[in-house]
């Protein structure tokens, strides 16, 4: 059994049901279950006569909508293992991820390129890797180490839709409006809508204006997007309203107060942060505190255990707080099989702890659990511990500042200082030193204020447009 099987099924019972809905303008196309289906097919079968075999590593170069969905799931439907592939250059990629085949696609056609003396994964031949009857090989974002390949087999993304899902519950009256890239966001998203029937709505464009337009006409029903995507929509002033939606989840990064109260005030509808991991998938949502704590991860889902992990290899004990966290660990269906170089099975990552996400939280009273920081972007001066997350929040308050970025610097005598980038409204008159000072000791201790400011014109960024961090100190 695999998600195309599922796929299948759907089609069979509801075969004129719409599977994807895309905008033109004011003009729509809708693809049915029967069509997406018969598309799949015919691209699985063209796949294997020009020589895709099972567990064939097959990259995917596809523009966003109806050719990257097609194409993807007729990689999958060739039993060979889905690598997408977003701005990286095909060549440069094709040798990170030892590709046997890349897919170049438009909304017509494909074609196939096939690479030739193709490295091993694990040094002796591909025999352990093709064991896991991979199906999917996405790259970390590289927010704060090297880029890591994740390796999910086809039992595993069934397991990981399915828990979702138990929390999500999505069905087939839904219309998911998606906004967020593919490329990045395939599995717990375009996979898990399609197994359970739903209907996905691809709007024209990215401004928030047809957006909103194309939404409200769709009826959509349940919005998955990121932050940038909630911020850029409520801050739209038409008379434009999404009052179809039941469910609207933040993901990808850091859910801000001010994007959650924004978005809720202006369609009448809290916004719920989801942590989603892709070694682990879906473990944490925010459905039922959403509207008191827009900042919470929130609680765990029932397929999962969360548990904060203290220095020692030990669990936290007693109460947690934002002074006293604990590195988040998770177990549960769905995590990776492996990491792809160095190769690195599953069985040796996650035991004992599960997956060591690297992120430092804590749970409130009511059991929501609370993000405080990287563990990489953990400061310690004097003996005194926070995240530079802490600190982004409160200078990205100021009027003047955009974002920012604060991370460690070593210090011969303290042990470590905060520093501060910071990417500011008007280069030609930035804040001086001495006011984002005074702004930082309104709202922080003053072990927290960074030792040192500078003003960048951006701020580094990973694949996936999050804010990569130093490896170390």
């Amino acid at each position: 059994m695999t998600i195309i099987d599922s796929i299948r099924e759907i089609a069979a019972l509801r075969p004129e049901h719409p599977a994807l809905v895309i905008g033109h303008g004011d003009e729509t196309q809708s693809i049915s279950y029967a069509a997406l289906v018969g598309a799949l097919e015919s691209h699985a079968k063209r796949l294997r006569n020009a020589g895709v075999a099972p567990g064939d590593r097959c990259g995917l170069v596809a523009r966003q909508g109806r050719a990257f969905v097609e194409q993807a799931l007729g990689i999958l439907a060739a039993d060979a293992c889905l690598v997408p592939i977003a701005d990286e250059k095909p060549d440069v990629f094709a040798r990170r991820a030892h590709l046997h085949h890349t897919v170049l696609a438009d909304d017509l056609d494909f074609s196939l390129r096939t690479f030739e003396d193709v490295v091993p994964v694990d040094g002796e031949g591909d025999s352990i890797f093709r064991a896991l009857r991979p199906a999917y090989l996405r790259f970390t974002s590289g927010t704060t180490s090297r880029r890591k390949g994740v390796i999910l087999g086809h039992e595993r993304i069934l397991e990981r839709t399915a828990a979702a899902n138990r929390a999500l519950q999505i069905a087939p009256g839904d219309r998911v409006l998606w906004l967020l890239p593919m490329a990045h966001h395939f599995v717990v998203s375009i996979l898990l809508y399609l197994r359970e029937g739903a209907t996905i709505l691809l709007p024209p464009g990215s401004l928030a204006r047809p957006v909103l337009a194309f939404a409200e006409r769709e009826a959509a029903s349940v919005l998955y997007a990121s932050p940038h995507h909630h911020r850029m929509l409520a801050k739209d002033a038409s008379a434009l309203r999404l009052d179809s939606l039941r469910l609207a989840i933040s993901t990808a990064e850091s859910l801000r107060a001010d994007v959650a109260e924004s978005f809720s005030a202006r369609f009448d509808l809290p916004l719920a942060q989801a942590l989603g991991i892709i070694e682990v998938g879906l473990p944490v949502a925010n459905l039922a505190a959403a509207a008191d704590k827009p900042e919470a991860l929130g609680r765990v889902l029932p397929d999962y255990d969360v548990w904060l992990r203290d220095e020692n290899g030990s669990g936290v004990k007693g109460p947690t707080s934002p002074e006293r966290t604990g590195e988040i660990c998770i177990r549960g269906p769905g995590l990776l099989d492996a990491y792809l170089e160095p190769w690195l099975p599953a069985a040796q990552l996650l035991e004992p702890d599960g997956f060591r996400t690297g992120d430092q939280g804590w749970f409130d009273a009511d059991g929501d659990l609370h993000l405080a920081g990287r563990r990489t972007n953990r400061i310690s001066m004097a003996g005194m511990k926070f995240f530079g997350e802490e600190v982004e929040a409160v200078l990205d308050e100021h009027p003047d500042v955009v974002e920012s970025r604060v991370f460690p610097r070593e210090h011969a005598h303290l042990g470590e200082i905060p520093v501060a980038e910071v990417v500011v409204r008007n280069a030609a008159h930035p804040p001086g030193a001495r006011d984002l000072i005074q702004h930082c000791r309104q709202n922080l201790p003053g072990f927290k204020v960074p030792r040192e400011f500078r003003v960048v014109t951006a701020l580094p960024r990973t694949a996936t447009g999050k804010i990569a961090r130093p490896s170390s100190s």
